[in-house]
């Protein structure tokens, strides 16, 4: 069914954005918007983009490095909103498993279960069924990476020594601010 109608198109657009909640390929958007043209759904989406920036402070619409969009709030933002989000994307537990991860990898099972406790494996199982992390068998031990997606979900650009970087500069920040105050 194609769409000729522009507004119509506009909000199916804004619709498959907002609701997605993760990163979408502009073959996804084609399809939601209903144009069936690749031209005019981007045309339609650069307008959108435009309206963001200008009407939204906190919210802003990105074109990733992989050449998906998506609709986030600001990184700025995010301490603001947790305690008026509805649900964490994951509980506290599992995302200090999956940063541990990020920042450890290539890690085995067995290093996960001494630093984080026998809980891991319930992070473990979680983590995969997101796919946020994959692991290789290499011997008797699973050895765990995180994904493209986890990439993608976090808005992570760069390799994983890049990552690791800006990981261990942000503890340090943190670190440092927190020996700085009495």
């Amino acid at each position: 069914m194609k769409i000729d109608n522009l507004d119509e198109a506009t909000a199916r657009i804004e619709a498959a954005l907002y609701s997605a909640g993760r990163p979408l390929r502009i073959e996804d958007i084609v399809r939601a918007s209903g144009t069936e043209s690749r031209t005019k759904t981007l045309e339609i989406l650069g307008n959108i983009m435009k309206k963001t920036k200008s009407a939204f402070k906190a919210l802003e619409i990105v074109i990733l490095p992989d050449g998906s969009y998506v609709m986030q709030l600001k990184p700025e933002y995010s301490a603001t909103v947790r305690r008026y989000a509805s649900k964490p994307v994951l509980p506290n537990a599992t995302l200090k498993t999956l940063s541990y991860i990020a920042y450890m990898q290539p890690i085995s099972s067995k290093q996960l279960v001494e630093t984080r406790g026998s809980g891991v494996y319930a992070h473990l199982k979680e983590l995969r069924q997101l796919d946020y992390i994959s692991h290789q068998n290499v011997g008797r031990l699973k050895i765990y990476t995180t994904t493209e997606k986890f990439q993608k979900y976090f808005g992570i650009q760069g390799d994983v020594e890049d990552l690791k970087q800006r990981l261990f500069s942000k503890v340090r920040k943190t670190a440092n601010r927190q020996t700085a105050t009495p």
